[in-house]
């Protein structure tokens, strides 16, 4: 059983996510505003994170910034989840690689079946 964090504007989307992992065995909380999602690392201690670059009041690359500038945190595996089209994310992937970003996966076009399988193959590492 994996902690996972979500970090998403969209509501919709984290609760029926969470619902999903809830359902295949892991513990899923989800966040709107950063700066509580920064809070809730700190008492959830997730094994990983999914993150929409998309957010209020700043971006999801800042909330990565910052998440990194904690040693204990940064190696948190991070599964990029948003809607932005493939030049959006180019243009992203320098800092993707700086942030240690696990993968991006884009939200129209990925199943929360296929989400879960990636959670699983990014955490398989760790539990080995």
């Amino acid at each position: 059983m994996a902690e996972v964090l979500i970090l998403d504007t969209d509501r919709q989307f984290s609760k029926n996510l969470a619902k999903y992992l809830g359902g295949e065995g892991h513990s899923a909380t989800a966040y709107v505003e950063p700066q509580q999602a920064i809070l809730g690392v700190d008492t959830k201690h997730p094994h990983i994170i999914i993150l929409d670059l998309i957010l209020a009041g700043r971006s999801g690359i800042e909330f990565l910034y910052e998440l990194r500038s904690y040693p204990e945190w940064q190696n948190t595996p991070v599964l990029v989840v948003s809607r932005l089209s493939s030049d959006e994310v180019f243009s992203f992937q320098p800092a993707f690689r700086q942030l240690n970003v696990s993968d991006y996966l884009n939200k129209t076009t990925t199943s929360l079946s296929d989400l879960r399988e990636k959670i699983e193959q990014v955490l398989m590492p760790a539990a080995a």
